[in-house]
Formats: C-alpha cells, structure tokens, sequence
C-alpha cells in the first residue's frame, strides 16, 4: 500500500493541489496530512480518491477545520495512531519534540509522522522511522515544497521517498 505524507501548506492552495495531484498519480491509498492546512478552504481539494487522515497543527486556528476535514476524511485531533496493512503508525504535528521523540522511542509504531519544522527528515531509531515530509518552504529549513511516500511492502528507510513538487 502507498502512504502519502504532508504538512505544514498553510493556506497555499497552489501546492495543496499540486500535492492531491501528486498522491493521486502515485496511486496513493491514504494521505495523512501532518497540520497546519491553517483553513478550511485549503483542506477540502483532499476531498480525493484516497483515504484521507489529518492531525491538527499549532497554526489552525478555525474550528471549522474540524468539520471540513470529517465531512469526507478522519480527524485525529492533536495526535493519532493508524494501521495500514498491519502496519503502525503514530501521526502528530511535532510541535514538542519531548513528544514526538516519545512517540519514535517508545517502539510501538513503525512510522511515526510529524511536521512543523518545515524540514525533510528520515530516521531509523531501532526500527522506528521517523518522517517529516517537509512543508511550505521557510528560512533556515527547505527551500522547496516536498511531501514523502511510504512502501507499507518495503520496510524502514527504503520505504520512505522525498518528492519535490513546484
């Protein structure tokens, strides 16, 4: 199964399209969008040909996010733990990184998901990956929009690729 992965687009509907686009060319199953989509309008063109999973990130500030995202996805509020062919996966924005390291050390998840740094990141700590897709680009992190697959047949690190969309 294909995973695709995204966060932090922070009301750019340019590259939330680019990036349905992308996961729908790929043959994605289910998108996980790692928050900070900011407002409703930009959460809605998700509303695609793929199961769709969003976290809450620390810029949503309109509640109506919420509802948007339910009337066609799952809303995981703040953090949320997923299995995609028997595979486990926590998501969570990654705003404390006390947490998020929590989440990767503890062992229980294969792939544990996060954002907010705006900076592409693969990690294998003892057979927990951690994966930040990247995000809208910012100073001091990447300079261009990318979003990750997952391979849930491939394992670790070799099942996670960075793709720069424009």
């Amino acid at each position: 199964m294909k995973l695709g992965v995204v966060s932090d687009t922070h009301d750019n509907l340019d590259l939330v399209e680019a990036a349905v686009e992308f996961f729908e060319d790929e043959g994605a199953e289910a998108v996980i969008h790692c928050g900070d989509v900011v407002a409703p309008f930009s959460a809605q063109p998700f509303d695609a040909g793929f199961d769709f999973y969003y976290v809450r990130g620390n810029n949503d500030g309109e509640w109506a996010l919420r509802s948007t995202v339910e009337s066609f996805g799952t809303y995981l509020g703040h953090c949320g733990a997923l299995g995609f062919d028997g595979v486990p996966v926590a998501a969570y924005h990654g705003t404390n990184a006390v947490l998020r390291d929590a989440l990767v050390d503890c062992g229980d998840y294969d792939y544990v998901l996060h954002g907010h740094t705006h900076e592409r990141a693969v990690e294998d700590r003892d057979g927990s990956v951690r994966v930040n897709p990247g995000g809208l680009p910012i100073p001091d992190a990447d300079d261009a929009f990318h979003v990750a697959t997952i391979d849930t047949e491939r394992d670790g690190t070799d099942a996670v690729e960075h793709h720069r969309l424009e």
